[in-house]
């Protein structure tokens, strides 16, 4: 742990923003029976996907397109930063998404208080504007208030029920990360029909 520590602190000096996947949360996701090099494949995995997921907001045609500039705002000098992805099916895949997006247990700390936060949005074409504001709702209640959000959304016409969300998160005080166990639960609010056009914080890009 301690050569683990070492190599951490300088890496940390060599990069804007570093993702720690600590191989004890796999412990949390896995049964007794998993094998080793299944276990650390799942570590793989949430990395692969949070890059394939940050990668087309830049170069996958989208309802809502980003590009580069909009991911070096977030993770430039980013610090310490968290990268999960949620999954969701059916009538509430967006809530569902966004909350285990935002609670993911292979990572020790939670996307709460973070200043910075790139997320994307990925549906089949049956996607509605609905599902992303409350995704987005999401995603915004547990940031810190004053979090500089950026987000993108992408139709991908493979997707049948499904509906992906991938946070990158950023602008943590280094110092006192939230741990995983304060991590709280996030209420999903009931929207009135006439509020669920356009996100407040879409409205001011």
């Amino acid at each position: 742990a301690q050569v683990a520590e070492q190599g951490l602190a300088k890496l940390k000096e060599a990069v804007d923003t570093i993702i720690i996947i600590p191989n004890d949360r796999l412990l949390a996701v896995v049964n007794n029976k998993t094998p080793m090099n299944a276990a650390f494949a799942l570590a793989d995995e949430v990395l692969r996907q949070g890059v394939q997921g940050i990668s087309e907001l830049i170069t996958v045609p989208g309802l809502i397109n980003l590009d580069f500039a909009d991911v070096k705002t977030i993770m430039e000098k980013g610090g310490t930063a968290l990268m999960a992805i949620g999954v969701g099916n059916g009538d509430k895949r967006a809530l569902e998404a966004a909350q285990r997006a935002v609670t993911s247990e292979l990572l020790d700390i939670s996307i709460e208080g973070a200043k910075g936060i790139l997320f994307n949005v990925t549906g089949g074409p049956d996607l509605t504007l609905h599902e992303v504001n409350e995704a987005a709702a999401i995603v915004q209640e547990a940031a810190h208030p004053e979090a500089n959000i950026i987000f993108g959304a992408v139709v991908d016409p493979e997707l049948d029920d499904e509906l992906h969300i991938t946070v990158v998160a950023t602008g943590f005080d280094d110092s006192a990360p939230v741990a995983r166990a304060n991590i709280r639960e996030f209420p999903v609010k009931t929207v009135s029909s006439n509020d669920i056009d356009i996100p407040a914080f879409l409205r001011r890009r």
